[in-house]
């Protein structure tokens, strides 16, 4: 039996690991931390809409992102937003932020910080 390359491995994890390791981590995840859904108190990092931070040896920053609703107001600008947090950090060669839906967000992927300052703890 062969595997079909269309077909997702058994066990491979939803969401794309980020490069956790990447010395521009951090500033790159608290340069989202700076960008807001306009509808809801909370930064887009912290309520789980930033599934990965994907960063190049040579500091190319790809961000897979998805939003609380496909009907989003801000869908077409939210990844400009996050895009103008991220480029002008010391380092960073290019960003590249893309909107995804699969998985699909849901509250389980906010933090406890998150849940705590929506009343949801």
């Amino acid at each position: 039996m062969t595997a079909n390359p269309d077909t997702p491995l058994e066990g491979a994890p939803l969401i794309r690991p980020s490069t956790t390791d990447h010395p521009l981590y951090d500033q790159v995840v608290e340069a989202c931390r700076t960008v807001y859904d306009p509808e809801i108190p909370v930064n887009i990092y912290d309520l789980g809409l930033v599934y990965t931070v994907d960063i190049s040896p040579e500091n190319d920053v790809l961000i897979l992102m998805s939003l609380t609703a496909p009907g989003c107001p801000v869908a077409g600008e939210m990844p400009g937003w996050v895009a103008e947090a991220i480029e002008p950090l010391p380092g960073v060669k290019t960003v590249d932020v893309q909107i995804t839906w699969d998985p699909p967000w849901g509250m389980e992927m906010m933090s406890d910080e998150a849940r705590l300052e929506l009343g949801f703890m």
